[in-house]
């Protein structure tokens, strides 16, 4: 029995709105498996009529026979992570695709599916204004429905952290980062796209449907080794260890860790993911669960013009969205 057997009740049979096969490189898989492991979610879940079923990808996975096996299987949404179509770039990223493999990629799979988002990185040291916006428009021109692009991170223990320390190359520039990113949201409203969430831009329609779940607090659960899920009141991740996962998953054990979230926790995680959100967060929900007015603490960050009050709800301004871990971290309670 494997852990979606096991995990057959996380859910009590609510009817699953999504499917997303991420992390990692799930395009590496043979078409054949992945359609056996869509067959066995369909035996055991109870999924809508209209899911949304999203596999991640990199562009040098794509052909258009796995294309065609991916729509067969039911899979009717792809993550492509493109990063840049610049070649020094990928190369400065250590990615596995090049430049010519993001643009033939893109373009096969937006012949074969109407629904695709793209990643971009920008903020690195080795993209201009002028490549950043080349890539912007690039995927807006090849018609994508929807957009996600992150800062760069530099994590610890990487190579590109290593050559950083030792000056083999130039470090992140926050600034730099912020001017582009302020960039991005003039281009993206400029070609009809929504800023929906502060990494993510869709045509009307077009919204990611998993990720909504996932920031208005919807219940989820994750399969395989790492793997998060959340039933509403305690969030569960299994161990990252695939042995021990395969182990332990033999033995019809899931070897998961769990933590039960507070009233506190659950209404922090809220302000932490509304404030990311076009919609903004909504004052009188606040003020039902936990008896009290943000407004008062609010107030500096809307004398400042990085927040508006509207039909009570708190939105970001552009230059908000800059520091919205920071705003949403002071309106935290303890």
């Amino acid at each position: 029995m494997g852990e979606t057997e096991l995990r057959r009740d996380y859910l009590k049979d609510e009817p699953i709105e999504t499917v997303y096969f991420g992390g990692g490189t799930p395009s590496l898989l043979p078409s054949k498996d992945q359609a056996a492991l869509l067959e066995k979610i369909y035996s055991v879940f109870k999924i809508s009529p209209n899911a949304e079923i999203t596999l991640e990808t990199n562009p040098d996975d794509i052909s258009l026979d796995k294309l065609t096996d991916w729509k067969n299987a039911g899979i009717n949404r792809l993550s492509i992570g493109v990063q840049s179509f610049f070649e020094e770039d990928l190369k400065w990223m250590n990615r596995a695709h090049n430049a010519k493999q993001a643009v033939e990629g893109l373009q096969m799979a937006v012949e074969q599916l109407d629904n695709i988002t793209v990643d971009l990185i920008y903020g690195t040291s080795l993209l201009t204004d002028e490549k950043w916006k080349s890539n912007v428009e690039k995927v807006t021109a090849a018609g994508v429905a929807h957009l996600s692009c992150y800062a760069l991170t530099v994590e610890p223990k990487t190579p590109l952290n290593k050559l950083i320390k030792e000056h083999k190359t130039p470090g992140i520039d926050p600034d730099r980062q912020s001017e582009q990113f302020l960039l991005l949201m003039q281009w993206m409203e400029e070609a009809g796209y929504e800023h929906y969430e502060i990494s993510n831009f869709a045509k009307p329609g077009f919204r990611s449907r998993h990720n909504s779940s996932y920031w208005r607090g919807k219940k989820y659960l994750g399969i395989g080794p790492s793997a998060h899920s959340f039933d509403g009141s305690s969030r569960q991740w299994n161990i990252a260890n695939n042995n021990m996962y395969i182990d332990s998953i033999r033995k019809e054990v899931i070897p998961c860790e769990k933590e039960i979230l507070t009233a506190t926790q659950q209404v922090n995680e809220y302000i932490m993911t509304s404030l990311r959100t076009m919609e903004g967060l909504d004052l009188n929900r606040i003020d039902h669960l936990m008896r009290h007015d943000l407004r008062v603490a609010s107030k500096k960050f809307i004398d400042r013009k990085f927040m508006i009050e509207e039909k009570d709800h708190l939105r970001l301004t552009r230059d908000g969205k800059l520091l919205a871990d920071g705003i949403a971290a002071e309106l935290f309670f303890e």
